[in-house]
């Protein structure tokens, strides 16, 4: 896939012809909170910046219907219009953002040029940022591959108004699933969490508000072992962990929130990883690699969150800026 350009909306600087630019500062990978905040700081920084990001900016911080913890919005805000800001943000400071997928990413250690290839297309920096954020970890059952799109989702805030007054099922037990059955509960008669445990690990206020809610109820110490329908989702078979117990459970959507995977397959051999993917990185979000940093929910940390997110995009900038500047030499 070839990379699209749209030019930068910028108050401060000349827009940048692409097709000059042979070699950039830094190239960004990811347009999510992450990605996004490090374009902002690189921008005012004046180096010479390409996001790319696969699909839209945003993340999946733009799937998000309220994100209640960013400090500044005592109400809320919701995550399409926090994002849409935060891009707007970065666009201003001259940020270019290019769309394509990332084949991968290699280093030249000649001249310390990183190459970024998106198809038949490739680029050059300096410094690259990798912010490509993860992906929805899939159950791995009978009929979820079939039934995908059809009743099985893993985004409740794109999904949930096709089940209007019906009964769905959403599987997990953290924050991304108490969040999306709240979500669901506009929409659906019926949600029923099934969760392997007795116990969620989701935050107690999230915890408080399911518990609470009267069109949802739990199916605890119980995994989904198979997705049933023809052309769309007509139930679930279910098995309790403890007591092996199987039952079906007739709905019309799945729902499935169970963890992420690292969008780091273009980075095999590249950088360390941890063994389930995540990039390793220092406190100032270098990589194994000199000149590549990472930042995001793509790193191994305890927290993945849109104001982690910004606080590691920042960081990463910074240090990306002065690992440039000492390979160019400070021009004041």
């Amino acid at each position: 896939m070839s990379v699209v350009f749209l030019e930068p909306k910028t108050e401060i600087q000349e827009k940048v012809k692409i097709k000059k630019e042979k070699i950039y500062d830094t190239i960004i990978i990811g347009g999510g909170p992450a990605g996004l905040t490090a374009g902002i700081y690189l921008g005012r920084a004046r180096m010479k910046v390409l996001l790319i990001e696969k699909a839209m900016p945003g993340g999946q911080a733009v799937l998000t219907e309220s994100i209640e913890n960013y400090p500044g919005f005592a109400e809320g805000v919701s995550g399409p219009e926090l994002m849409q800001q935060i891009e707007k943000q970065a666009r201003r400071f001259g940020l270019t953002i290019g769309y394509g997928e990332v084949k991968k990413l290699k280093g030249e250690e000649k001249d310390k040029i990183k190459i970024v290839k998106t198809g038949e297309q490739e680029y050059k920096a300096l410094t690259v940022i990798v912010a490509s954020g993860t992906e929805a970890k899939k159950l791995g059952v009978p009929g979820e591959e079939e039934l995908r799109g059809k009743g099985v989702s893993y985004c409740a805030t794109c999904d949930a108004p096709f089940f209007s007054n019906q009964k769905v099922v959403v599987v997990g037990g953290g924050d991304t699933a108490l969040e999306e059955a709240l979500y669901l509960t506009k929409f659906a008669r019926e949600v029923a969490i099934i969760h392997r445990r007795d116990r969620w690990r989701a935050t107690r206020i999230l915890q408080e508000r399911v518990f609470s809610h009267p069109q949802i109820n739990f199916i605890w110490d119980s995994v989904i072992t198979e997705i049933s329908g023809k052309d769309k989702v007509e139930g679930v078979f279910i098995k309790n962990v403890k007591t092996g117990e199987k039952k079906e459970i007739p709905c019309k959507g799945v729902f499935v929130f169970v963890g992420s995977l690292p969008n780091t397959n273009f980075l095999t051999g590249i950088v360390k990883l941890d063994e389930d993917g995540y990039i390793l990185t220092d406190d100032q979000m270098k990589t194994s690699q000199e000149g590549i940093y990472a930042c995001g929910d793509v790193r191994r940390k305890i927290l993945r969150q849109v104001i982690t997110a910004c606080g590691e995009g920042a960081t990463a900038a910074f240090a990306a800026e002065k690992y440039v500047e000492g390979l160019k030499g400070n021009p004041y």
